[in-house]
């Protein structure tokens, strides 16, 4: 099982559902909601839009379950002054991709959102090398990527962090990956 990813800078915490965020259960739904149903958020992915809270408690709901039977890791990016969830980053199973897609090989996958009015901030920028350096400790050294190839900038984002275009994925995304080794981030 992997082990809670939590860090901080000055401005954000990245954290998986922790204990407390059960009494702030109704706050974080509707953080969730805010970010999936923004247009901005949903522009190169209208298909994880949520249409209502009943959907955004159902997401969290169903992250928690997946979190504890070891099928994906959700971690949010909260933002330490308004004490909201600006963004989410998903750490996703070889054995659930494996469900959801047909590859030659399956790494470990990641997945993240940010509120529209965080883009543009620089936040994963900042936090994805982090988040590698965190899994590579874990011993999760492939991870791929999946995004949109008009997302130019969530691209920029997965090179900056040493990912590399591996193949088309699709008619509409592009499949990235990187192999992190130890030497990496000894530098």
């Amino acid at each position: 099982m992997l082990e809670a990813i939590n860090f901080e800078n000055e401005a954000l915490l990245v954290h998986s559902f922790r204990g407390e965020d059960l009494v702030r259960f109704e706050k974080l739904t509707q953080d969730i909601f805010n970010i999936l149903s923004d247009e901005r958020t949903l522009k190169y992915i209208p298909e994880k839009r949520l249409h209502n809270l009943e959907q955004a408690e159902l997401f969290l709901q169903t992250a928690i379950l997946n979190y504890h039977s070891r099928q994906n890791y959700l971690h949010f990016i909260t933002d330490k002054a308004s004490g909201k969830v600006i963004g989410m980053i998903d750490v996703i199973t070889p054995e659930l991709a494996r469900k959801h897609y047909h590859l030659d090989y399956y790494p470990f996958f990641i997945e993240f959102y940010l509120s529209g009015t965080a883009s543009g901030c620089y936040i994963m920028t900042e936090i994805l090398p982090l988040l590698m350096e965190e899994l590579l400790r874990q011993g999760i050294s492939k991870i791929g990527a999946v995004i949109n190839r008009e997302n130019i900038a969530a691209r920029r984002v997965l090179e900056k962090a040493n990912f590399e275009f591996k193949a088309p994925f699709d008619v509409i995304q592009d499949f990235y990956q990187t192999s992190y080794q130890l030497e990496k981030t000894m530098l």
